[in-house]
């Protein structure tokens, strides 16, 4: 009686493992393209709107340049060069 059992584990369970199937794996989606960095530029308080780079402007009665800062990732006003 004892070997019956043991063999009709062995038979489960090695119908179980038979019948497994794993899943296909997912196809890997593409990684969307980073969007560009846009450019740096300076905001304009009198006009209300940002300005490029390179643009002159006079501010309050001041006239100054949109320029980059020294690490090329953002931009300021400073006094237009004469």
């Amino acid at each position: 009686m004892r070997s019956l059992l043991v063999a009709a584990a062995v038979a489960l369970t090695l119908t179980a493992c038979a019948t497994q199937s794993t899943p296909p794996a997912p196809a890997a989606a593409a990684a969307p393209a980073p969007a560009p960095k846009p450019a740096p530029q300076c905001y304009n308080g009198d006009s209300g709107k940002f300005e490029a780079v390179g643009t002159v402007a006079t501010i309050s009665g001041v006239k100054v340049a949109c320029e980059k800062t020294s690490d090329g990732k953002n931009a300021q006003w400073m006094g237009a060069k004469k």
